[in-house]
């Protein structure tokens, strides 16, 4: 199911929804900055308010996230330029759309796809980084507590990896015969006693591309001590979404939670009848309810 837009004709990876005094906010990737999208109801038409957030000299703006805390407002999002490709940084502002401020790079190395959470012991950075000596190398979910919204502590721990052929983003990436793999697109959210971490697996140009969850019986605040256990059937290749008859590229997702049921908004593109000669970007934004109970997440199509 969709959500409805209206303005046309643009996209909207890497969807980020987030509620603040009644109002919702949309960000996105982009190339020039993060942009962002309002609406006054999750299901009403939503407004598109150009980039939002840049950085001078960077492009690529890839998998936005925002906070409120302490009355400011943090967005979060990766960038590049010829001297770095795709370090975290983070902006601060009086209201969601800016004017953001103070901008400062998380880390001086490949790190994407921020979730920033706050739980009674503070504040903690869900991200996803490379592993080249693992196995199955490549990028998976780290969580690290913030000293403040712009300072990571250093106590990363990882804590969703690759498991499955179908997080392969590509065959033998490095001419080396192995293949790297991508889990990404880290959401933490806690529900009557459980708390789960959804993540993106795969390559978001390939039919295996999803969403999949990691869960843990715990109510520990301070989450770089928890053990999340990645969702499978049976040892088996389990996702909440993965592409269907009228859609593909499912992933990269936020979770809001209205009038009482949980909703994961995520992109996708309309499944085609003909090949393209390539990728063209058209990703956009929808939305799936989902059943979360006693450690399992559900989604509900409509």
């Amino acid at each position: 199911m969709k959500l409805q837009f209206n303005v046309k004709n643009r996209t909207q990876p890497d969807p980020y929804v987030f509620e603040d005094g009644g109002r919702y906010y949309m960000f996105v990737t982009a190339h020039d900055g993060v942009e962002a999208y309002t609406a006054d109801d999750l299901f009403g038409e939503w407004e598109f308010q150009g980039a939002v957030c840049s950085v001078e000299g960077c492009v690529e703006y890839w998998a936005p996230c925002i906070i409120k805390t302490g009355g400011k407002y943090y967005l979060y999002f990766s960038c590049g330029n010829e001297n770095m490709f795709q370090w975290l940084h983070v902006a601060e502002a009086d209201t969601p759309l800016g004017p953001y401020r103070k901008h400062t790079a998380l880390f001086d190395r490949f790190t994407i796809d921020a979730h920033v959470v706050e739980t009674s012991a503070g504040l903690f950075l869900f991200y996803a980084e490379d592993n080249r000596e693992a196995e199955r190398f490549g990028t998976r979910v780290f969580v690290d507590k913030l000293i403040d919204p712009f300072t990571p502590a250093g106590l990363r721990k990882e804590i969703i990896v690759p498991t499955f052929d179908e997080e392969i983003f590509m065959r033998n990436r490095e001419g080396d015969g192995r293949d790297w793999h991508t889990i990404e697109g880290a959401f933490w959210f806690e529900e009557n006693g459980w708390q789960y971490v959804m993540y993106s697996g795969g390559c978001y140009e390939n039919d295996t591309y999803h969403i999949g969850y990691a869960a843990a019986k715990s109510t520990e605040p301070d989450l770089t001590k928890v053990d999340y256990v990645k969702y499978t059937d049976g040892g088996k290749f389990a996702p909440v979404l993965i592409k269907n008859d009228v859609e593909e590229g499912t992933g990269h997702h936020s979770v809001v939670k209205y009038n009482g049921e949980y909703y994961a908004v995520y992109h996708g593109r309309d499944v085609k009848t003909a090949e393209n000669d390539g990728y063209v970007e058209e990703r956009t934004a929808r939305i799936c309810k989902l059943l979360v109970k006693d450690g399992k997440i559900t989604a509900l199509r409509a």
